[in-house]
């Protein structure tokens, strides 16, 4: 009797079945397109009704405007990532997984590259929604997308890490929420300057068409730094994965 010599190819075929069947992942990414587009919507009607006014006008952006739901969505990808691994550990399925995988680290690639697709395929088309063709607006509803996909690896990353759920979760509430708040405290502009190389601060500067140098980082240059914070902490889980027991 032969068995199938396990690869990258099928350990993310596998994945995708468990993204597919699993009810709280399409809900996250339900949650993510619907509070893109409804969020954009509703902050654009708002800022349509009060436009600026003065000095205001040289610097508002209104593609930033109307992608204001990727800062809430960014919360259901987030969530989806920590789900993807922390339910299989909660329910004990993990051990079966890297029974069939045993060198593990397959497992944890073929996560991150299922969920970033799948993010990427919902939240390209929610951002087309609620945007239209200015200049550099592609690139920031393409950067929306991949910022999108980021903000699920971190949760993955942060979910491998703990493997708790609520772990997870408060974790990444802390990096993309509480960590900021905290850094709004540093006297003047060291605020400002700390502040734009925080994860969130520095992803979201991709979503912006004119985003401010005193407070932000170039959009891709931003992204950049954002990707690195995904690809340490998805290092660490890798490590931990690796040596840890299931």
């Amino acid at each position: 009797m032969s068995t199938l010599r396990v690869t990258q190819a099928r350990v993310m075929k596998s994945e995708w079945t468990k993204l597919r069947t699993q009810p709280g992942a399409l809900w996250s990414l339900l949650s993510a397109v619907i509070l893109v587009v409804a969020f954009g919507i509703l902050y654009s009607l708002l800022r349509a009704a009060r436009p600026p006014h003065g000095a205001a006008t040289t610097t508002f952006d209104p593609v930033s405007v109307s992608l204001a739901g990727v800062q809430l969505a960014q919360i259901a990808a987030g969530v989806l990532g920590v789900l993807l691994i922390t339910s299989e550990y909660a329910t004990g399925l993990i051990r079966t997984t890297l029974a069939a995988v045993p060198r593990r680290l397959p497992t944890l690639w073929g996560k991150a590259t299922v969920l970033a697709a799948a993010v990427v395929a919902v939240s390209v088309p929610a951002a087309v929604a609620v945007s239209f063709g200015d200049p550099g607006v592609v690139r920031a509803v393409i950067g929306s997308a991949l910022y999108l996909a980021v903000a699920g690896l971190l949760g993955l990353a942060l979910g491998a890490l703990l493997r708790s759920t609520a772990g997870g979760i408060a974790a990444l509430f802390g990096l993309l929420f509480a960590v900021p708040i905290l850094v709004g405290f540093l006297p003047g502009s060291l605020a400002d300057e700390v502040g734009k190389y925080l994860p969130g601060a520095a992803g979201l500067a991709v979503t912006t068409v004119h985003p401010d140098p005193a407070t932000s980082l170039a959009p891709w240059t931003g992204f950049g730094v954002f990707c690195a914070y995904a690809a340490v902490l998805l290092g660490f889980a890798a490590v931990r994965m690796r040596r840890g027991d299931a």
